[in-house]
């Protein structure tokens, strides 16, 4: 409330100083949103061909592998997921995009020649070669698609963290803020006229008393010259 503030000048350079500071920080703050929001498009861009590639090379893996099951059946096919030594290694880093700390997924083994699938040529067949190639490309899309959907999801927290910053200071902090330099100003004011009022009085009263004085004066000087 702008009542609570005490009409000081003191007060008036300190809330003015805020009120600068505040309105760097907001603009700051809308540089950064908007820097996020377009950061975040280019992401969300990314993410719908991924999800795209993701879906079709979900449908193909799910065609292959049927057809090398229908084909070479399912002990066949479950005989060489299970020859496989060598299993994808994944490692996690960081990168900072706008402030924010968004993860890096590595992968790496998840293509595989036909002799690192540890089935061997002779106990295999073209059809189940296919629905590895296809399965591992799908590990891929997968991979990125974690990598990318995790990104989406702090880069748009951090964007509604930022939104509600600029709201509190646009809406709430500056307009209290300006409100209080308001009222100090005003009552600054009616302070000053009420010394300057104050001032005319005490002026007015001390002409009359010097006049007053003056003609007490001349009035004694009369007085004796009379006598």
């Amino acid at each position: 409330m702008a009542e609570d503030v005490k009409p000081t000048r003191k007060n008036l350079m300190a809330i003015e100083d805020r009120i600068e500071l505040s309105e760097r920080g907001h603009d700051t703050l809308e540089q950064k949103r908007d820097g996020l929001i377009m950061e975040f498009m280019d992401i969300l861009d990314q993410a719908q061909d991924i999800r795209a590639d993701l879906d079709d090379n979900y449908r193909t893996a799910q065609r292959k592998i049927n057809m090398a099951r229908a084909m070479e059946g399912d002990v066949a096919v479950r005989g060489a997921a299970a020859a496989l030594k060598e299993h994808p290694e994944i490692t996690t880093q960081s990168k900072n995009i706008m402030g924010v700390v968004v993860p890096q997924i590595e992968s790496s083994r998840v293509r595989k020649s036909l002799d690192q699938r540890g089935y061997g040529l002779l106990g295999s067949s073209g059809r189940i070669d296919e629905a590895a190639d296809a399965y591992e490309e799908l590990l891929e899309s997968i991979i990125l698609a974690a990598e990318v959907e995790t990104a989406m999801k702090k880069m748009l927290t951090e964007i509604e963290t930022t939104k509600r910053r600029v709201n509190a200071l646009e809406f709430k902090l500056l307009p209290d803020l300006n409100e209080n330099k308001e009222y100090i100003e005003q009552k600054l004011e009616e302070q000053e006229r009420e010394e300057i009022f104050r001032l005319k009085k005490i002026k007015a009263k001390k002409e009359e008393e010097e006049k007053a004085e003056a003609e007490a004066e001349r009035e004694a000087e009369v007085a004796t010259a009379d006598d």
